[in-house]
């Protein structure tokens, strides 16, 4: 387990430090997530390399099963958010509509476009019908 939050932790780092060299307008967490993907794939696909130079929790699911207790506590990751807004409610009441409007504005938008996008790729996946 140490093995494998300690190489989530390096993909996270690599991709600030990317993040930070590059000026790219893209957070450093997404780039590291991009890392983390193109390893786990490099690794899948090339399994018998990976097993004689990986460690073995690597190979063998342990990555995997760190991921998924990290995301079975993910809402412990909210508790420090949540104080930060308790603590400034005074922000909050003073733009409290505006955010409103925005959060809800926004939240359309993004389901529209996850819809118009699942349209457009069904449309290009879909298998030809067969003509009479």
């Amino acid at each position: 387990m140490i093995v494998s939050l300690a190489l989530i932790l390096l993909a996270q780092l690599l991709g600030e430090a990317v993040a930070h060299a590059s000026g790219a307008p893209v957070p450093g967490p997404v780039i590291g997530a991009a890392l983390m993907f193109g390893f786990l794939l490099i690794r899948d696909r090339y399994r018998s390399i990976a097993t004689a130079i990986l460690p073995r929790p690597l190979v063998e699911g342990g990555l995997e099963t760190t991921a998924k207790g990290l995301l079975a506590h993910l809402s412990l990751m909210f508790v420090p958010a949540g104080v930060g807004i308790v603590g400034r409610l005074d922000v909050l009441t003073a733009n409290g509509l505006a955010l409103a409007i925005v959060l809800i504005v926004s939240v359309v938008l993004t389901l529209s476009a996850t819809a118009l996008t699942l349209a457009a790729v069904s449309r290009i996946v879909r298998p030809p019908e067969d003509s009479p």
